[in-house]
C-alpha cells in the first residue's frame, strides 16, 4: 500500500548556496567532499556492522539469483534460434546508430529534434539540463531505447505467464536502477547542484545515507517524509472515540457522535494488517472515519497489533475469531445490536469475505450487509505482488519467520516500493542522496512509512492459500472446519475497485466479485489504491467513479458499458448503506456501559516494527 512524492522536494532545495559568482569556492567544496567521503564511510560500516554480527539475511541474494533465472529464460528463446538472434541485435543496433548519426549532426550546429522526445510524465529528465548539452541528451535517449529494447525482448519471448510477468517486473526494476538520473557524473541536475552549492549537497546528502542505513539495520531504509511533524492523535488520526475493547490481537475503536440521532445497525470496520488502519483517519479532511460519523453511522474499527515473536502462531482463523469476531461479540455487548454492516479494506476485506464464507456455512448472519475496499478474493489477476509469491519464495520467507516469529515490516515495504520504483524508490535515492535534500513532512508518506509486521502462520498461510494457489476462488480454502464457498454469501455486497490499483487491480477484482452468490454493487473508482480509497466529496472532486450492472462476462465489456460520475463515490456508498437499514435511534456514547481502555486511536497502533 503506497503513495507517490508528488512535488514535495520542489521547495524544500534551497540551501545555503555559495555566492552569485559563476565559480564556486573550491575550498569549501573539498571540505564537503571530504565530509561526504567521511559520510560515506559510516554508511559503509553500517552496511557492514549485520555482516560482522552474524545477523545477514538472504532475501536480496535470493531475489537476483531469481532474477538472474529469469532473465536466462528469456536469453534461450531469443538465442536458441540464429534468425531471432540476429532480430533481436538489429533491432539495437540500428537505433544506435540513427541516434550517433544524429546526435554528430546536432553537435556539428545542426538543428535537430531528438529521436526520443522528452515524455512530460517522466519526472527524471524534464529539467531543460538534459536537453541543453547533446551529451546528456544523448545518454537520455540511450537509456531509453536500451530500456524499450529490453520490454521488447521480454513481450516478444514465447514464455509462460508467469515467468513473462515476473521477466517484465525484473526488468522494470534494473531499468529504473539504471537510469543515467540515478548516477552524480551523468546527472546534469546533479552536478548543477553540486557546482552552485560547492558540494554542501553530497555531504547532507551522505549524512542522510548512512542515518538511513542505520536505521534499516544495514540495509536501506529510505526516508521519504520528514515524518517528525505528525503525531498520533495530534495531527494524525484525531476522530474523537474510545478504546472499547482489547485482546492480543486486536483494538478495537468506537468513535464517538457527532448527530443526535444514528442509524440503527452499527457499522464495523476490518482494516489491513499490512498498513495501519488510520489510512482511513489520516486528518479531518481526507478521514473518511470521521466522514462516515457525520453521516450517522455508529463506527467501530478494529486497530490490529503489531505482532512480535509472541504472536507467531496467530494464523488467519485467529484473525477471524480474535479478530473478527470478537469485534461482533462487543459490538452487541455495547449496542445491543446483534447485526453490523462490514467494510474490509485490501487484505482486511479478504479476511472479512472469508469471514462471510465461514458464517454462511455455519448459520452465522450477524453480518448483514457488506462493503469491499479494494479487495481480491481471485488472485488469479493479481497483478506484480504476485512475483512474490511463487513457491521458491515463499519457502525462502517462511524461513526468514521461523527464526523470528514475523516477518520483518520492512519486508513488505519493500516489495510494495518495488511495484513503483521510479517514484517510490530512485526519485528518493536522487533527491535525498545527490541533491541532500530532506522530504518535507507529508501526513500521507508518514503513515506509509509506519510499517507493520506479519506474523508467520497468518502470512504463510495468505501467500499460499490466496496468491500462490488461489485456493478461495477454487472454493477449496478450508477454515477451522469449513471449506469456504463465496457463492453462498447471499447478503448485498458493495464492491470498490480502483482504475489504477498495482496491488488489487480492478479486473482482478471484478472476476471475484463474480463469485458471490448474492445482490452485488460493483463500483469503480478513479486513480489507486490509496487516492481512490481516500476521496472525500468536496467542491472540487478529483476522481470520478463508475457504476454498472452486476460484474459478468469480461471486465473490459463491462468498464465500456459503465456509467461515469464525477466526484467521490462516497455518497453513493452511504445511500447504499442506509437503504439497507433506514432505522435510526438517539446516539451512543462510545463504549455504553462497558469499560473503555483509554482515548482512541489507543496503544497498539503506536508500536513501531
Amino acid at each position: 500500500m503506497n503513495v507517490s512524492p508528488g512535488k514535495q522536494f520542489e521547495q524544500a532545495g534551497q540551501t545555503s548556496e555559495s555566492s552569485s559568482s559563476n565559480m564556486p569556492d573550491f575550498e569549501r567544496m573539498a571540505d564537503n567532499f571530504a565530509k561526504a567521503v567521511e559520510h560515506g564511510g559510516k554508511a559503509l560500516a553500517a552496511m557492514v556492522k549485520p555482516v560482522e554480527e552474524g545477523k545477514v539475511k538472504t532475501g536480496f541474494a535470493d531475489d537476483v539469483a531469481d532474477a538472474v533465472k529469469t532473465f536466462g529464460h528469456v536469453a534461450e528463446y531469443w538465442l536458441s534460434d540464429p534468425v531471432r538472434t540476429i532480430e533481436a541485435q538489429t533491432s539495437l543496433s540500428s537505433s544506435f546508430l540513427d541516434l550517433w548519426t544524429n546526435t554528430l549532426r546536432r553537435m556539428a550546429g545542426e538543428e535537430t529534434k531528438p529521436l526520443i522526445p522528452v515524455d512530460p510524465r517522466d519526472k527524471r529528465f524534464v529539467s531543460e539540463d538534459w536537453q541543453a548539452h547533446p551529451a546528456f541528451d544523448f545518454l537520455r535517449q540511450a537509456y531509453s531505447i536500451t530500456s524499450s529494447w529490453c520490454d521488447q525482448m521480454v513481450e516478444g519471448a514465447k514464455l509462460d505467464k508467469r515467468t513473462h510477468d515476473k521477466a517484465a517486473f525484473y526488468v522494470r526494476q534494473v531499468a529504473a536502477a539504471l537510469a543515467p538520473s540515478n548516477f552524480l557524473l551523468t546527472n546534469p541536475e546533479v552536478l548543477h547542484a553540486t557546482w552552485k552549492a560547492d558540494g554542501e549537497n553530497l555531504a547532507r546528502g551522505m549524512k542522510m545515507l548512512a542515518e538511513d542505513i542505520e536505521a534499516g539495520e544495514g540495509t536501506l531504509r529510505i526516508r521519504q517524509t520528514s515524518g517528525e511533524n505528525f503525531k498520533l492523535g495530534v495531527n494524525l488520526a484525531t476522530t474523537p472515540g474510545k478504546v472499547v475493547f482489547r485482546n492480543e490481537l486486536i483494538e478495537l475503536l468506537q468513535y464517538a457522535p457527532t448527530t443526535e440521532q444514528v442509524f440503527k445497525r452499527p457499522l464495523l470496520i476490518v482494516p489491513p494488517w499490512i498498513n495501519k488502519f488510520y489510512i482511513l483517519d489520516l486528518n479531518p479532511d481526507k478521514s473518511f472515519i470521521r466522514w462516515a460519523v457525520s453521516q450517522g453511522l455508529t463506527v467501530f474499527c478494529i486497530s490490529w497489533v503489531n505482532p512480535d515473536a509472541r504472536h507467531a502462531d496467530k494464523d488467519f482463523f485467529s484473525y477471524m475469531t480474535d479478530g473478527v469476531f470478537a469485534a461482533l461479540d462487543r459490538i452487541k455487548k455495547i449496542t445491543g445490536e446483534r447485526q453490523v454492516t462490514a467494510i474490509g479494506y485490501c487484505v482486511g476485506g479478504t479476511l472479512t469475505a472469508a469471514s462471510l464464507a465461514y458464517m454462511a456455512a455455519k448459520g452465522d448472519d450477524r453480518i448483514a450487509s457488506a462493503t469491499l475496499f479494494t479487495t481480491q478474493v481471485d488472485f488469479t489477476y493479481s497483478g506484480d505482488l504476485k512475483v512474490f509469491a511463487d513457491e521458491d519464495r515463499i519457502k525462502n520467507i517462511e524461513h526468514e519467520m521461523e527464526l523470528s516469529g514475523y516477518l520483518e515490516g520492512k519486508s513488505m515495504a519493500n516489495a510494495f516500493n518495488m511495484l513503483r520504483p521510479n517514484d517510490m524508490i530512485w526519485s528518493y535515492v536522487v533527491n535525498n542522496y545527490l541533491k541532500g535534500i530532506e522530504p518535507m513532512a507529508f501526513d500521507l508518506l508518514t503513515w506509509n512509512s509506519d510499517s507493520t509486521r506479519m506474523p508467520r502462520a497468518n502470512h504463510s498461510y495468505y501467500l499460499r492459500n490466496c496468491y500462490l494457489e488461489n485456493r478461495f476462488a477454487q472454493g477449496e480454502m478450508v477454515l477451522g472446519d469449513v471449506k469456504l464457498d463465496l457463492g453462498k454469501i447471499t447478503i448485498p455486497i458493495y464492491n470498490l475497485a480502483t482504475k489504477e490499483d498495482h496491488i488489487a487491480p480492478a479486473k482482478s477484482v471484478f472476476l471475484g466479485a463474480q463469485l458471490f452468490g448474492g445482490e452485488m454493487r460493483y463500483v469503480m473508482g478513479g486513480s489507486g489504491h490509496i487516492a481512490g480509497v481516500v476521496n472525500p466529496p468536496g467542491p472540487k472532486p478529483k476522481y470520478q467513479y463508475w457504476t454498472g450492472p452486476r460484474p459478468e462476462g469480461a471486465f473490459e465489456d463491462w468498464v465500456a458499458k459503465a456509467d461515469s460520475h464525477p466526484g467521490s463515490w462516497w455518497p453513493d456508498w452511504v445511500a447504499w448503506v442506509s437503504a439497507q437499514a433506514p432505522e435510526k435511534v438517539k446516539a451512543r456514547k462510545p463504549g455504553g456501559r462497558c469499560k473503555t481502555f483509554g482515548d482512541a486511536p489507543g496503544d497498539y497502533v503506536r508500536v513501531k516494527a
